[in-house]
């Protein structure tokens, strides 16, 4: 499979059907009871892509007035693995379905400090 497949599929809209913007507020709802304590919103990221992996990553961008620091963004990554809202296994199931990449396995990396209204979590995809 040809790089250029891999990044026409994952424009910024397909992204977007794969975690829609209003996952941050469920999310957050889920998580405090109040979308308002939600410090960040969570968007879908493309980064690159070979023969072997893809690699896309959630990014957790700083809401106006809160902080991304005092979040506890550190645990994201096991939440987000097993988390439904987010759903990671029906996420790699539609990207196979719709694109028919076969992904062998998926991993979380740690989350990583951008900007302090920036922290990026790693999405791995290795292919088969």
């Amino acid at each position: 499979m040809g790089h250029a497949v891999s990044d026409a599929l994952f424009t910024q809209d397909y992204l977007e059907s794969l975690l829609p913007s209003e996952t941050s507020d469920q999310f957050f709802e889920a998580l405090y009871g109040d979308r308002e304590d939600g410090a960040y919103d969570i968007r879908l990221e493309f980064i690159s892509a070979n023969a072997k992996r893809i690699v896309l990553a959630f990014n957790l961008v700083k809401r106006p007035g809160k902080c991304l620091v005092c979040s506890l963004t550190y645990g994201l990554p096991n939440v987000f693995s097993r988390h439904p809202l987010i759903n990671i296994k029906g996420m790699v199931k539609r990207i196979e379905d719709e694109s028919g990449i076969r992904i062998k396995s998926w991993r979380i990396g740690d989350t990583e400090e951008q900007s302090t209204s920036l922290h990026t979590i790693p999405f791995y995809l290795n292919l088969e």
